[in-house]
């Protein structure tokens, strides 16, 4: 059922000049509807030689700046984006039937940061981060396990500092396009595109 079939309001969905507030209206709308993680997007990165690789990560903040989420800089998207800071992302809202995907360069987020999204995690979340190799070889769940041992036991007192090799990324957005779901399959496109961070954002719609 599309949203104008269930009686919703959605005479202003693409109104706005500014794609960030007009995602933080749709992202606020997923979270009422969405039964769990409205926050997951499909993060896709490239390696060096243009390979592509995708995978659901956790949105946990988003501005003017741009997207950011968290992992551990040694994975196999963190060597990805080292060696090709750029990525795409997707927001898929099943219950909504719209999507977000967002295209541009990657930084990494400040010290600062990090530090404090760090800091906001749970204890056995921290310590997760320090036990796991993420993305190289692993023996058996039992290799695991006893890591997660040996950092819960040298961290049993105190605060869990943050471990050199995990930060995270900020997408800085050079396109945002918003899509939602029609009848017929005649769906609307709303794209902002802009050069660089300093541009101001041009909008265009797009044939479904």
């Amino acid at each position: 059922m599309t949203e104008a079939a269930s009686g919703v309001d959605d005479s202003r969905i693409f109104e706005g000049e500014e794609p960030i507030a007009l995602f933080h209206e749709w992202m606020k709308r997923a979270k009422e509807t969405e039964p769990e993680d409205a926050n997951a997007m499909a993060l896709a990165t490239a390696d060096k030689d243009g390979y592509p690789d995708v995978r659901m990560v956790l949105l946990k903040d988003a501005d003017e700046r741009g997207f950011v989420f968290y992992t551990n800089l040694e994975s196999i998207k963190g060597l990805e984006l080292k060696e090709n800071p750029r990525a795409a992302l997707c927001f898929h809202w099943k219950s909504l039937r719209r999507q977000v995907r967002v295209r541009g360069e990657v930084v990494p987020v400040s010290e600062e940061e990090a530090d404090a999204y760090f800091a906001s995690r749970a204890k056995d979340s921290q310590i997760g981060a320090w036990a796991s190799k993420q993305s190289r070889p692993l023996a058996g769940r039992f290799e695991l396990e006893k890591q997660v041992a040996v950092f819960t036991a040298k961290f049993a007192l105190g605060k869990v500092p943050r471990p050199p090799h995990w930060s995270g990324f900020r997408i800085v957005p050079r396109r945002i396009e918003f899509w939602r779901d029609r009848p017929f399959r005649l769906h609307d496109r709303l794209v902002f595109k802009r050069e660089s961070p300093a541009d101001r954002w041009q909008t265009e719609r797009l044939y479904p």
